[in-house]
């Protein structure tokens, strides 16, 4: 798998989020891909190996951890990783979109490629839902599977072919569940991280709403016209001195 392919792509997004996604962004690789790439690989690279029952039976060992550990803890984390970073090139694409139209047409189409507004809005809004909801399902399918965040030192494993109830003992349990409970809380930490930007688009996105003139108002100010009679719809000329539109004479 190549880190650094992620890496690059957070990197890319980083230029078009908000100060919260930034921050979010530096929790990403400083206390998970980080600490997963240096630390965590090493701790589960021996997790089967070193993976004992007090029993020769063969294939009770076997049986045993497949048992306890279905899905290694280790490649469901760094599954969660990916789908937590991956939307985020769907913002640097449509960013990348917005870039080869204004090359198109030759001309400025946005104000600013990377403004989140639009339907880069969108995009950016649907990446933090998924990324919150990909975290929330990770933190759930962990609890459920390993009965929470511990990585117990004796299983007692009574699944045939044993002979009779074994016991079995993990390598590194200590280890594996400090690792276990950093990648809870920094998974609770862009939870927390992830709504407050959802929530501050939102805000922002009403605020925008509000305060922006309607169509016709908007005109107006541009040509610098009032209003002058509501009912006959003339304009007043601007204080310039350029009249912008005639009067036309009212008839029945």
């Amino acid at each position: 798998m190549s880190w650094s392919l992620l890496r690059d792509v957070l990197s890319g997004v980083n230029q078009y989020s908000t100060v919260v996604g930034r921050i979010w962004l530096s929790i990403m690789f400083i206390f998970r891909v980080l600490v997963y790439v240096v630390a965590a690989e090493r701790v589960w690279s021996d997790e089967q190996k070193e993976f004992s029952c007090n029993t020769e039976q063969p294939g009770c060992e076997n049986v045993c951890f497949d048992y306890f550990f279905p899905v290694s803890q280790a490649r469901l984390w760094a599954l969660q990783l990916i789908l937590v970073s991956t939307p985020s090139l769907l913002v640097v694409m449509h960013v990348g979109y917005r870039d080869r139209r204004e090359k198109k047409y030759h001309k400025k189409l946005y104000k600013d490629k990377a403004d989140i507004d639009g339907g880069l809005w969108w995009t950016y809004f649907f990446s933090l839902v998924f990324k919150t909801s990909v975290e929330f399902g990770s933190l759930f399918i962990f609890n459920w599977m390993f009965h929470g965040f511990s990585v117990p030192r004796l299983l007692k494993c009574e699944i045939e072919p044993c002979p009779n109830t074994v016991d079995c003992f993990v390598s590194r349990p200590t280890e594996k569940t400090v690792f276990l409970y950093c990648m809870a809380i920094s998974s609770s930490m862009c939870i927390f991280l992830n709504i407050c930007e959802m929530s501050y688009l939102i805000i922002k996105h009403f605020k925008d709403s509000y305060m922006k003139p309607s169509g016709r108002k908007a005109r107006r100010l541009k040509c610098g016209c009032e209003p002058l009679n509501s009912e006959y719809g003339h304009l007043k000329a601007p204080k310039n001195g350029t009249l912008k539109s005639v009067t036309s004479s009212h008839t029945m």
